[in-house]
């Protein structure tokens, strides 16, 4: 699913306010006329999907949920709604479903974000640092300012935070979207922007003073005599970050911020030494251009995920070489399946170090695990006082789509995973993960690239969605998934795997195991939900040495107060 910060809410004198006196101007993100399509973007399906018939849907065993072992090292609950909402900022934010986290880990710190907060840990005694509203820290503004008139002022729109360690320079470097919204009405307008923020050293807190900061005007349009896509200004949703020897990679998909329309996958490569010097970078940019490869069938990338690293383990033939995975089906159709995924290389990385970089493209479409659009997911029954005070039925949970979540590099190998349409072999059909370990080369012709191993996590009569997969240099991984379903509220899990062997359980984290259900506001029809409430877009995980962190969202408690959901997100180490 495209972009979606859903800012909608009630009086902050209490949840029931909305059933009989509407929602709170200052709750909600005012969107008159055709701006408001930006929030809920659909990326159109590929024009020649496999066609797969429905008895293909993928019908793997079911693993056995169980607890954790020595494996599970450091583990605690991390950001959450009250935080974004009350706590960041002085309260000058607005209420933001779903998290859509961002995690990165190096030098004993660990570093979250999520829409739209963020804090860092001491990784060996969890202590919290100082939570930093996202608006304040990149561009000095507020989501919003409520006035003693019953007016609001409204700041920059941002969304979906993503935070990369890299070890080779020793800086953290976190990526995120913006585009203008009108101060009175809170309108989406021009210019978008992709910003960059590099940390000043390998040990930053979360103040803006510790990190230098870049952006890329990605308003495409023409002003200020850059490039003019159809249908623009657009805004670059969803950046997707990787780093290599030589760059910091973005890939965003392409999106009007008025009316309808979609450009495709647009990739930035952002010179990483200028970065960390904190000068002005050289730019290259792929923007929109035709498909080399025959097999996307006339249609055109999205969601192209550039790979993150585990340590030093860095691919540099072809003079510097950044691998990008992505998906081919996308749709709304149930059923719609494929079995096939692309393989991206971008190479020469090096001349990013030059005034005029020239970097390679090339891609390749590969076969793999049939994969496909997963449904809704049911929660058990449970206390929704939001749902009540609104006079509705508790939430089902927004299963995603299946594109590509996460792309790892490490040990020579590729990996890969996304959520599907599964068939347990009891029960209806679920949400599960499907992982792909890839064997890619690069040379002067190109990239080449097969799916060497790979396979399913799912339960039975339960769902697993939102794969954060982090592999070591030694080729062990772990995925953390949410898991929900009939038999678990939506709680925080994750199962281990080798490049060549599947995982055998998937471990239910004790202190990430829910207890009631989710209530938020993005479900609910009277918020503008259609029954489905958003989950967090994407988990993160990251490499820690040998040990892998995951991060995942789960509900931890009930709504607190007046807040009008209660997500919140956990953080484990894992060894395995």
């Amino acid at each position: 699913m495209a972009l979606l910060i859903v800012v909608l809410g009630v009086g902050i004198a209490g949840v029931a306010v909305a059933a009989t006196n509407g929602p709170d101007p200052t709750e909600i993100m005012p969107a008159p006329g055709p701006e408001g399509a930006a929030v809920d973007r659909q990326i159109p399906g590929n024009k020649s999907p496999a066609h797969l018939p429905t008895t293909a849907a993928p019908r793997p065993p079911a693993l056995p949920v169980v607890g954790t072992g020595s494996e599970l090292g450091a583990n605690f609950a991390g950001l959450t709604f009250h935080n974004q909402r009350r706590d960041a900022d002085s309260g000058n934010q607005l209420s933001l479903e779903p998290p859509d986290q961002g995690l990165c880990v190096g030098n004993g710190i660990v570093i979250e974000a999520v829409n739209d907060v963020f804090t860092t840990y001491n990784a060996t005694t969890h202590a919290r640092g100082a939570l930093e509203s996202l608006n304040q820290f990149f561009v000095g503004d507020h989501q919003i300012v409520r006035h003693a008139d019953g007016s609001a002022t409204f700041g920059t729109f941002l969304s979906d935070p993503r935070c990369v360690y890299d070890a080779a320079t020793n800086r953290f470097f976190m990526s995120i979207l913006g585009f203008g919204r009108d101060p009175v009405t809170g309108a989406f307008q021009a210019p978008a922007e992709t910003f960059i923020a590099t940390s000043k050293s390998g040990t930053p807190t979360t103040s803006p003073s510790d990190w230098n900061f870049f952006s890329i005007d990605s308003t495409n349009d023409g002003r200020d005599g850059e490039q003019s896509h159809p249908g623009c200004p657009c805004f670059g949703d969803q950046p997707l970050i990787g780093v290599d020897a030589y760059g910091v990679y973005i890939s965003t998909n392409e999106f009007p911020i008025v009316g309808a329309g979609f450009n495709g996958a647009q990739l930035y490569a952002v010179q990483k030494s200028a970065l960390v010097a904190g000068t002005t970078p050289h730019v290259w940019r792929h923007e929109g251009q035709p498909i080399a490869s025959t097999g996307y069938d006339g249609g055109i990338p999205y969601s192209l995920q550039p790979i993150s690293t585990s340590g030093s383990s860095l691919a540099t033939t072809q003079n510097g070489t950044e691998y990008l995975v992505g998906a081919l089906e996308f749709g709304k159709k149930p059923f719609q399946l494929d079995n096939r995924i692309a393989v991206w290389a971008l190479t020469n990385t090096a001349s990013l170090d030059t005034a005029t970089p020239a970097i390679g493209v090339s891609d390749t479409v590969i076969a793999s695990q049939v994969y496909g659009l997963p449904p809704a997911i049911v929660q058990p029954k449970g206390p929704t006082p939001l749902g009540d005070s609104l006079k509705e039925h508790e939430n089902l949970l927004d299963g995603g789509d299946d594109r590509m979540q996460a792309a790892v590099y490490a040990n020579g190998k590729l990996w890969a995973a996304g959520d599907t349409i599964v068939k347990p072999p009891n029960g209806s059909t679920q949400v599960g993960v499907v992982y792909y370990v890839i064997s890619p080369s690069v040379s002067s012709a190109g990239v080449s690239a097969s799916v060497v191993n790979g396979g399913y996590i799912s339960v039975d009569r339960n769902s697993v969605t939102r794969p954060a997969l982090g592999v070591n240099a030694s080729g062990k991984a772990v995925i953390g998934v949410s898991l929900a379903g009939p038999d678990y509220f939506p709680s925080a899990a994750y199962a281990t795997l080798t490049e060549t062997s599947a995982p055998t359980a998937l471990h239910l984290i004790p202190g990430a195991t829910a207890t009631v259900p989710a209530d938020g506001f993005t479900g609910y029809r009277a918020e503008g939900g259609d029954g489905a409430e958003r989950w967090g877009d994407y988990g993160f995980a990251a490499v820690d040495g040998s040990s892998i962190w995951v991060g995942n969202e789960w509900i931890p408690g009930p709504n607190q107060g007046a807040d009008l959901a209660a997500w919140g997100t956990y953080l484990s180490k894992v060894t395995p």
